[in-house]
């Protein structure tokens, strides 16, 4: 298993000036919780799973098998 950020340099550029902007939480989602604090709930259960391979929500991280 290997966690990478996106090859696409601006797209990362994109989110991470999103984390900046609300303190650390996905630009993508409405909410503000711990569970969508970067690196999201969602991502860390993808990434519990042997068999996930693909992005997280926003697209910064990419899990590979």
């Amino acid at each position: 298993m290997k966690i990478t950020l996106n090859p696409d340099k601006e797209i990362v550029k994109v989110v991470k000036e999103g984390l900046k902007k609300t303190g650390g939480y996905c630009p993508c989602r409405r909410e503000q919780t711990e569970d969508t604090k970067c690196m999201c709930r969602e991502f860390k259960e993808q990434i519990a799973d042997p068999n996930f391979e693909g992005f997280c929500h926003c697209m910064l991280y990419y899990k590979e098998k």
